[in-house]
């Protein structure tokens, strides 16, 4: 990691990279509010060698330890990375209520659903047209069919979209319609599927795998940022762990944990980690005041005739009070929801 001074100059920063290039390490060039970071990705010798120290406009060299570099908390400082979606921002005093159906059923669901959590001042709207199912029997979503129904449900409500890719072969429709691509626990560590999402430029939430640790989590997502794409964000789902009383154990220690490993903004998902509706308003309050910087909930209108995971979707009527008791408890973490509204206004 190169931090460059204060006051250099573009032309030093240039400088510096070209060096690095020249070596035949990657140059990955961070610009924070007081300084900018120069990461050198590859043979630690080489870039050594080139006696960067001392040269204009540099200020130290120190390498980073962890084998996740770029995901690392240190390539910035300690300073949080802050995405900005569809004018939305993620990350930092910004808060991201993301909401919309386990799976996209039909129109009137799906743009029911979405006017709905719009009115309540959700800042994304997830909805799956692709779903990952334990059973080669039960419904796998609407693929392509599903994709153009979140795009209507974009447009009538303005609303960027979140919704899951599995395989590599359907990332082109995909990109047309997603503004965020989610990456589900069994695909945490598809490294192929992450590389490509690197390589796509659109930003990612990945989730964590059913049994992986926090460090497994970080090096997946390293394999998106290698690639150049930087808008990466993580989700605490709930791990497997001996408990049966719930599906999943929501681990919420892994927030401020990841806070102090990583700058990259952290989701957390009550939904799949309850299993059950009545414990998603108590997870979520619970995620919102540790410091997390969102959550992804689903919502239905009628959860007692959804085609898949009724039992854990809160039910669109009481949604707009549930949104304004997770606003509550972000508060206390000193974040707010992110809303173009919001954005609009403090602009």
């Amino acid at each position: 990691m190169i931090v460059m001074k204060q006051d250099a100059t573009e032309e030093e920063i240039q400088a510096v990279i070209e060096r690095v290039e020249g070596a035949g390490a990657r140059a990955h060039r961070i610009n924070g509010e007081e300084l900018t970071v120069i990461g050198a990705l590859g043979d630690r010798e080489h870039v050594q060698k080139l006696e960067l120290e001392g040269s204009p406009g540099v200020e130290k060299l120190l390498p980073i330890q962890k084998p996740y570099k770029l995901a690392s908390s240190q390539i910035r400082h300690g300073e949080p990375s802050v995405l900005e979606i569809g004018g939305r921002k993620i990350g930092g005093d910004n808060f991201a209520l993301i909401a919309g159906p386990c799976t996209v059923e039909s129109r009137e669901q799906t743009l029911g659903t979405a006017a709905t959590v719009a009115a309540a001042g959700v800042t994304l709207f997830r909805g799956g047209a692709y779903k990952p199912r334990t059973s080669p029997y039960a419904f796998h979503g609407l693929g392509q069919e599903g994709l153009r129904l979140l795009a209507e449900a974009k447009r009538e409500t303005g609303l960027p979209i979140v919704t899951e890719l599995m395989d590599v072969r359907d990332l082109e429709p995909v990109l047309e319609v997603a503004d965020v691509i989610q990456i589900g626990a069994r695909n945490m560590q598809n490294y192929t599927l992450l590389t490509e999402l690197g390589r796509a430029g659109r930003p990612v939430l990945l989730k964590r795998g059913l049994s992986a640790t926090l460090e497994e989590l970080l090096n997946a997502s390293e394999y998106i940022l290698k690639e150049g794409n930087e808008a990466v964000m993580l989700c605490e789902r709930g791990i497997r762990t001996f408990e049966t009383a719930y599906r999943f154990t929501l681990d919420l220690t892994a927030v401020p944990v990841l806070k102090e490993l990583t700058h990259l903004p952290i989701i957390v998902d009550p939904s799949h980690a309850a299993g059950r509706r009545d414990l998603v308003q108590p997870l979520s309050l619970a995620a919102a005041a540790v410091g997390a910087d969102g959550i992804i909930v689903e919502v239905h209108p009628n959860p007692d005739e959804a085609i898949c995971d009724g039992p854990q979707q809160l039910v669109a009527a009481e949604f707009a009070a549930y949104a304004e008791k997770v606003a509550q408890a972000a508060a206390v973490a000193g974040k707010t929801i992110s809303t173009l509204a919001a954005e609009a206004t403090a602009a």
